[in-house]
């Protein structure tokens, strides 16, 4: 009997052994962070608008120069706890101002912290994962031009075991993947850089797709619709067979830029902002996501 406790005993140990190792936060290889290019603030402030960085890191209801500031704050309420939008200024020490480029792009592409600490992804790396590393420097380059914002925000609120950060290890390994979230005909270079700017920079799928119980985006149902992160009501589902099913191509356009619908209503909750960051693109970047929401599966 004892030695088959130690076998088991044995056993046990490895495998948590194993299980820790293949949970550990990773950065991107160094090889890859070598050759990380230089990067472009002006081309990054079309990134920025494209991300809609200031929708959740400036102050609620920022309008103008304001919306530059990025000093968090905001509260995300979720089933997992309430997570709280850091300070993402070029402060050096209650932002991100003293960060690397890899420090960056690490973030951005692997969900791991300067300290090598899990993000998670209420921080949406899980749609960053899937941008061109020329992108994210140009982006790092925007922010280093704005206002340093003073003031460190709290941590997260969250309740055993999503407290538990080395559990987003296996989050990753299941969930983390860079593979565009549908597969569409590649040959329209229109389409193709829509779908890049709404699976990749414009993550609109964590909005508006529903997620299963780990809380991943269930990709068969992607963009279908979800409840909305504020808690109340949902956010619609834009493919051609929800609430887009009418619009043409140039509607959807013309509600990016102007916030009105054909119907002439108006853009409405967290759409605001978000509808705001997209009339900053150029207009081919809005055509680019209308064709790309026009050309994605139909979903009831």
């Amino acid at each position: 009997m004892r030695w088959l406790l130690a076998i088991l005993a044995a056993a046990t140990a490895a495998g948590a052994a194993v299980l820790w190792v293949a949970t550990m936060p990773r950065g991107l290889p160094r090889d890859v962070l070598a050759a990380w290019p230089e990067g472009d603030a002006g081309r990054g402030e079309a990134v920025f608008w494209a991300g809609g960085c200031e929708s959740c890191h400036a102050a609620k209801g920022a309008k103008g120069e304001d919306r530059l500031k990025l000093g968090g704050g905001l509260v995300l309420a979720t089933p997992f706890g309430d997570f709280v939008v850091p300070n993402i200024s070029n402060h050096p020490e209650d932002g991100i101002g003293g960060w690397s480029a890899g420090d960056f792009a690490d973030a951005m592409l692997r969900g791991v912290s300067p300290e090598g600490r899990h993000y998670y992804p209420a921080f949406p790396y899980a749609s960053y994962t899937r941008m061109e590393p020329q992108d994210i420097a140009d982006l790092r380059a925007f922010l280093a031009t704005l206002p340093a914002v003073e003031g460190r925000q709290p941590g997260h609120d969250l309740g055993f075991p999503f407290n538990v950060r080395r559990g987003l290890g296996l989050w990753k390994l299941a969930f983390l993947s860079d593979a565009p979230a549908v597969t569409l005909d590649a040959s329209d270079p229109t389409v193709a850089r829509g779908q890049y700017l709404v699976e990749g920079p414009g993550h609109c799928g964590e909005c508006h797709t529903p997620r299963n119980l780990a809380g991943a985006s269930d990709f068969a149902r992607w963009l279908a619709g979800a409840p909305a992160a504020e808690g109340e009501g949902r956010v619609p589902n834009i493919t051609p067979g929800g609430d887009l099913g009418t619009w043409s191509a140039g509607d959807i356009e013309y509600y990016l830029e102007t916030g009105f619908t054909p119907d002439f209503d108006t853009v409405g909750g967290a759409m605001v902002a978000v509808q705001e960051n997209m009339a900053m693109l150029q207009a081919g970047e809005r055509a680019a996501i209308a064709a790309y929401l026009q050309a994605v599966p139909a979903q009831k």
